[in-house]
C-alpha cells in the first residue's frame, strides 16, 4: 500500500469509525482502552506522566494527531499555554476538538510527517498514539518534523507502543492463569464463564462494573510499530531523547487480570509504584513507552526548511 493510500485509509477510519459516538460521551476509538472504574486511577496517573515532562506554560502547544482531545487529562497539558494547536488528518476529530477547546484552540488539517508550521514555534508538543499510523520508512521524517518545530530548550513527548514488549511474555502466562482461575471459581459458584475480554462499566455504556459480555472493538486501521532497538537506531543520530515508561501493561492485561473483587486498584497502585521506581527499564520492556525529545538551546535541526 502506498503512503498516500495509507494516509487516506487512516483518515477514512477516524472520520467514519474512530471518532463516531457509540454512547452518549464515548467514541468508538475508546473501545481500545480499559475504561472500567477499577482502572481509572491508574489510567489518570499514566496520562499525567505526559504533563510532567512538558513546559508548564508557553505561547503555543502542538497536539500532533489530536483527534477530538478525547480524555479530560489531555486538556490539562495545554492549560498554561496561550493557545493549543490541534493538528490531525481527520476533519471529524478536529471538529470535535473545536467543540471542547473553543477559542483556546487553533485547528489544522495536516500530516505529522510534513508539519505545516515554521521551525522553532512550539513551547510544548505531544504526539499520542499517532506515529504508529505512519509507515516505517516515514517515521524518521515524522520525528524530524516534530523536532524542527519545537523551540530550543523545550521538550516534546511521544507516546507509542512496542511491536514486541519483553514483559508481555510472562504477563501472558499470568493472564492465562487468571482466566483458568476465574473460570474455576465461576463454575464452583454455578455461574457462566466470564470472558477475559470483559470491560465492565465504561463511560457512556449502560452497564455496572460486572463481568458482563461486551462486544470486542471493531478492527482498526493501519498500524506499524517499532521494537526498542529499532527506535534507538532511528533516533540515536537525530536528536537527544529518552525512553521512559508511559504504561507497562497492555489493555488486554488490565481486562484479563484486574478485577475490583480481587483487589484490582491495589495491584494497579503496585504496578504504578514499580513504573515510577524503574521508569527506564519498564519503558523498554513494557507495552507503552513515553519518548521524551529535548531540543537543546541553540540547536539547529538537520532539515531546517519550513513547510
Amino acid at each position: 500500500m502506498s503512503e498516500n493510500n495509507i494516509k487516506q485509509s487512516v483518515r477514512e477510519f477516524y472520520d467514519r469509525v474512530g471518532w463516531q459516538f457509540i454512547g452518549e460521551t464515548l467514541y468508538q476509538n475508546a473501545q481500545y482502552e480499559d475504561l472500567r472504574p477499577v482502572s481509572q486511577e491508574y489510567l489518570h496517573r499514566c496520562h499525567m506522566r505526559v504533563k510532567r515532562h512538558l513546559a508548564h506554560e508557553g505561547t503555543y502547544y502542538l497536539d500532533a494527531g489530536s483527534g477530538p482531545v478525547q480524555y479530560p487529562e489531555y486538556l490539562l497539558y495545554s492549560e498554561g499555554y496561550r493557545a493549543r494547536v490541534c493538528m490531525d488528518i481527520s476533519i471529524v476529530g478536529l471538529k470535535e476538538a473545536r467543540a471542547r477547546l473553543g477559542e483556546h484552540g487553533f485547528f489544522v488539517v495536516g500530516d505529522i510527517v510534513h508539519l505545516p508550521f515554521k521551525s522553532d514555534t512550539f513551547d510544548g508538543i505531544s504526539a499520542l498514539h499517532t506515529i504508529h499510523h505512519v509507515p516505517m520508512d516515514e517515521k524518521g521524517k515524522a520525528f524530524d518534523s516534530l523536532y524542527r518545530v519545537l523551540k530550543p530548550g523545550r521538550k516534546a513527548v511521544v507516546v507509542d507502543g512496542w511491536t514486541h514488549a519483553p514483559l508481555l511474555k510472562p504477563l501472558k502466562k499470568l493472564m492465562a492463569f487468571v482466566k483458568r482461575l476465574r473460570s474455576w471459581r465461576d463454575k464452583r459458584a454455578g455461574q457462566k464463564d466470564a470472558s477475559i475480554s470483559d470491560r465492565g462499566d465504561m463511560p457512556g455504556a449502560e452497564s455496572k462494573e460486572t463481568e458482563s459480555q461486551v462486544s470486542p472493538p471493531q478492527a482498526g486501521t493501519f498500524v506499524e510499530k517499532f521494537d526498542v532497538d529499532g527506535l534507538i537506531n532511528l533516533l540515536d543520530d537525530r536528536m537527544p531523547f529518552e525512553i521512559l515508561v508511559w504504561r507497562s501493561v497492555s489493555v488486554a492485561f488490565l481486562r484479563s487480570v484486574i478485577y475490583p473483587d480481587w483487589g484490582g486498584k491495589f495491584w494497579l497502585r503496585v504496578i504504578y509504584w514499580l513504573e515510577e521506581r524503574f521508569p527506564r527499564l519498564l519503558g523498554r520492556i513494557g507495552q507503552y513507552p513515553l519518548i521524551v525529545i529535548h531540543k537543546p538551546d541553540g540547536a539547529t535541526p538537520k532539515n531546517p526548511s519550513e513547510v
